[in-house]
């Protein structure tokens, strides 16, 4: 069965402020350092693009996934003396709030909805926090989460926002302008030309709305922005096709970090407006980019493997023409977890 699809080409003419630069605020965290961006010949070949590059956030200060970039900054602007941080979480959000809470010599408590792998919660509790466990999908975690946090002495960091709830999710997003940043610093150093397509994988939508913000922000033909979601939570994709925001009914998926019904209204606007591609993918699409990945030496997780997944869906011949016209010199995937981050049968 082909994957769902959904292209909207004119979303590349739209444009929008650029993000704030908060580079040089991670670069005082211990251990930080640009992650690697791997350029990967064998996959540029078999997609039929000049250059393919995968932006590996196996190692990014200390944790095996992105999230630690919006955590900090979202935890560095917000905090206000409270002594809990507090999060829902599907795996990687939680353990980087959890590790900010040990750093900041806090306590954190963190909700963890049905289906997360023991050995992601085991990691959360190694970074020090109270794991509650929820019964029920992460939306519902969520809801736990923001209860949790009316305790005056609680601080709520999620990265998905919804009417009321919108400050400390921007700060998050404005934290991961920092992965795109070295993305373009990176290309320049090696020769490469600007980002034509970038796969992004989208769980509530933060990241990709990163990307939009930061893509459609600067001058220069504009880049293909591909979402890449589970065919079982695929809710960007049909909040795209129906116009307005979609909430799904639960599903299962091995890409758990993506297992979301509902986008963060903050999110939704930037998807709506400036994003042109998306595209959902089977688990099976997953495992197989994640064996493909680790041959080739980038030790993805299935999110993050899902980006390679969505670039093979989106880069056949009927569906090249929606893109950028210049996206074939230069892919750029997101790998934005390693494999020991969601832990399943690969």
């Amino acid at each position: 069965m082909p994957a769902e699809w959904f292209a909207r080409p004119a979303a590349r003419d739209w444009t929008c402020a650029p993000p704030a630069d908060v580079t040089s605020f991670h670069a005082t965290l211990p251990g930080y350092a640009p992650t690697r961006l791997v350029e990967l010949p064998a996959l540029a070949r078999e997609l039929g693009v000049r250059r393919l590059f995968v932006k590996d956030e196996s190692e990014r200060l200390g944790l095996p996934a992105f999230k630690m970039l919006g955590a900090s900054w979202g935890v560095h602007r917000a905090h206000r003396g409270e002594k809990r941080l507090v999060a829902a979480t599907d795996g990687n959000h939680g353990r980087a709030v959890a590790a900010i809470a040990r750093l900041r010599g806090l306590a954190a408590t963190i909700f963890v909805p049905d289906g997360v792998h023991p050995a992601s919660i085991e990691a959360i509790r190694d970074e020090g926090a109270e794991v509650v466990l929820v019964d029920g999908i992460y939306d519902t975690a969520v809801r736990h989460a923001a209860e949790a946090a009316a305790d005056p002495d609680a601080l709520l960091v999620q990265d998905t926002a919804w009417p009321g709830y919108e400050r400390v999710p921007a700060w998050i997003v404005e934290g991961y302008a920092t992965l795109f940043t070295e993305i373009d610093a990176q290309l320049a150093a090696l020769g490469a030309a600007p980002a034509g397509l970038v796969g992004v994988p989208v769980g509530v939508g933060s990241l990709a709305q990163a990307a939009v913000m930061h893509y459609r922000s600067r001058p220069g033909a504009a880049p293909s922005v591909l979402a890449v979601e589970p065919t079982s939570a695929a809710c960007a994709l049909a909040s795209l096709r129906a116009g307005a925001p979609a909430t799904l009914a639960p599903g299962r998926t091995i890409m758990q970090g993506l297992n979301c019904a509902t986008l963060s209204s903050l999110a939704w606007p930037y998807l709506r407006d400036g994003l042109d591609a998306a595209v959902a993918v089977a688990d099976a699409a997953a495992v197989r980019a994640a064996r493909d990945l680790a041959a080739l030496g980038v030790p993805a997780g299935p999110c993050g493997a899902a980006a390679l997944a969505g670039a093979r869906a989106a880069l056949t011949p009927d569906r090249r023409p929606l893109l950028a016209p210049h996206h074939a010199e230069t892919v750029v995937l997101l790998s934005t977890e390693g494999a020991s981050a969601n832990p399943s049968v690969l």
